[in-house]
């Protein structure tokens, strides 16, 4: 079938992550909203740590953006995916995490990570802006 073609799903990933980034870099765009990130990070707290540098099943996620995939040193569950991705030297900038939140087992294929994704930008760009009040240095 003609949308199963690997072509046609790799020219469709591309648009998704084209539309992503316009998204977030698009000076129209609605300006985030920190609270509503906090409430979506409920979907994260099983999993993630935002409040201490304590893991849990996943890596804590203080300063995540501008962090190297796969950089927490006292974190030993990472996936090969994860660990060739920081091996490869990417880091985590808001375009990429927004990719991984959408779809992670597109944007970094093999990872372990239990969670299907956000399909709304809005809830993406408000987990992001989260993300970065939370932290200490971002």
């Amino acid at each position: 079938m003609f949308w199963r073609d690997a072509g046609v799903l790799s020219c469709a990933a591309g648009l998704v992550r084209a539309a992503l980034f316009l998204t977030l870099t698009t000076a129209s765009a609605a300006p985030a909203d920190i609270a509503a990130g906090e409430q979506i990070f409920r979907k994260c707290a099983p999993c993630h740590n935002i409040t201490s540098d304590g893991n849990r099943m996943g890596p804590h996620l203080i300063a995540i953006v501008g962090r190297e995939i796969g950089s927490v040193q006292d974190f030993r569950s990472y996936s090969q995916a994860m660990k060739s991705a920081g091996q490869e030297g990417r880091v985590w900038t808001e375009e990429l995490l927004a990719e991984f939140l959408y779809s992670p087992r597109r944007t970094i294929p093999g990872n372990s990570m239990r969670f299907l994704g956000l399909w709304s930008d809005e809830d993406i760009r408000n987990l992001i802006a989260y993300l970065k009040s939370a932290s200490p240095h971002q």
